[in-house]
């Protein structure tokens, strides 16, 4: 399971509505303790994807280096990665599968006409060729 935070739970909605309607994504930070992972610390990442935002987003390795450096300096663990879906679902896409790291939880939050709808969080498999949903839980203001 993962447990966002409050803080962290409205930096990433508030990241993904002023994105909208293209895909946001980050990093998200906290510790893990057995099957539990606590998220305390949403960390904004920039979408690198050379084509259109508004149906694909892409972290460069040197993003994702530097989150796990202040996840480390911070004495936390790098959680996983969030990302919006602009007008559809939050499902875990095969252009997301292909580009995951299975030690992570994937966080997608469907934003639909620039509002946060509904968000989900994936567990791929170390192939990359399915992930489960994982059970997500956030707190609200």
């Amino acid at each position: 399971m993962i447990d966002i935070e409050l803080e962290p739970w409205e930096e990433m909605v508030a990241h993904a509505e002023a994105t909208y309607p293209n895909e946001c994504c980050g990093a998200m930070l906290g510790s893990t303790d057995g099957e539990l992972k606590q998220v305390r610390v949403a960390l904004r990442l920039d979408n690198a994807a050379a084509g259109p935002q508004q149906a694909y987003y892409e972290l460069r390795p040197e993003d994702l280096l530097r989150a796990d450096r202040e996840a480390r300096e911070r004495k936390m663990d790098l959680i996983g990665i969030y990302h919006s879906h602009p007008d559809c679902d939050a499902y875990f896409s095969q252009t997301d599968l292909k580009n995951s790291c299975p030690w992570y939880s994937f966080v997608v939050m469907s934003i639909r006409k620039g509002r946060f709808d509904h968000a989900s969080s994936w567990l791929p498999n170390a192939e990359q060729t399915a992930a489960e949903k994982e059970e997500l839980k956030w707190q609200k203001s």
